[in-house]
């Protein structure tokens, strides 16, 4: 959650809203406590109820804290130690490619020294990680086509194989199918991306709204009904799509273009 917070003033202050200095330290005790507490486990995105791990995911997200630091006080002139947030991102970002990548299947991984596969790993692009034509990527995009979806749409993680403390099973989340969509784009691949857009069109109810969950036995929805987080991924997905870039979390998203 750091990372996020971070990476959403980062985004605010790109986007031109105005600043003080109120904020740029609370950033910079965000980041003070991040500094000393990045490498702990945790329980993940999906806040898992089993034992705390080092999720490949969480760590990503630390290096983007510290990024977001870094380039706040290189490009806007703000005040801070950023040679020694530069080492910091330097540090995690080789962490994450030697522990939470398995080169042999070439694909990232749930957590370390695991071989689950996540949907949160779709996100490292969208966060500047590593470029979206990476080979890295490209490799966990397919191995996630091939070993995480049910449908064509994407699960979170295999639920009967991860220590999460509920029982196994559930429907595809709708938000990981359209981080798919992205990475997709991304990678150069369009009409794959526009297709599975499509499909998730298609799931939406009578008046045009998406659950947090897809049930493709049943083909119907499940969960929270309305799902903000379903939802904002669809219009991050459009944008992209319709614009014809891929969109990375730290820049502003440019607005649709007006016909002509």
């Amino acid at each position: 959650m750091y990372g996020e917070v971070l990476d959403g003033l980062h985004l605010a202050r790109e986007s031109g809203m105005s600043s003080t200095d109120d904020a740029w330290q609370l950033e910079i005790a965000l980041l003070n406590h991040l500094e000393g507490h990045w490498q702990d486990p945790d329980n993940g995105l999906w806040e898992m109820r089993g034992p705390r791990r080092d999720f490949t995911h969480s760590k990503v997200m630390a290096w983007v804290a510290a990024d977001r630091m870094v380039r706040g006080a290189r490009a806007h002139h703000l005040p801070g130690p950023v040679d020694r947030w530069e080492q910091l991102r330097d540090t995690i970002h080789a962490e994450v490619l030697e522990k939470g990548y398995d080169s042999g299947r070439g694909t990232f991984v749930q957590s370390y020294g695991s071989t689950g596969l996540d949907a949160s790993l779709l996100l490292i692009p969208r966060v500047g990680f590593l470029p979206p034509d990476d080979p890295r990527v490209v490799g966990t995009v397919d191995a996630i086509r091939r070993e995480l979806t049910q449908d064509g749409f994407v699960l979170r993680y295999r639920t009967e194989a991860s220590d999460d403390g509920l029982p196994a099973g559930e429907g595809v989340f709708l938000a990981c199918s359209f981080w798919m969509v992205d990475a997709l784009h991304g990678a150069g691949r369009r009409q794959e991306a526009t297709t599975l857009f499509h499909r998730l069109l298609d799931l939406r109810n009578d008046v045009g709204l998406l659950s947090e969950e897809w049930d493709p036995v049943a083909k119907r929805q499940l969960g929270n009904t309305p799902q903000a987080f379903s939802h904002f991924p669809l219009v991050v997905s459009a944008l992209q799509l319709h614009n014809g870039r891929h969109h990375r979390s730290d820049e502003p998203i440019d607005p649709p273009r007006r016909p002509r």
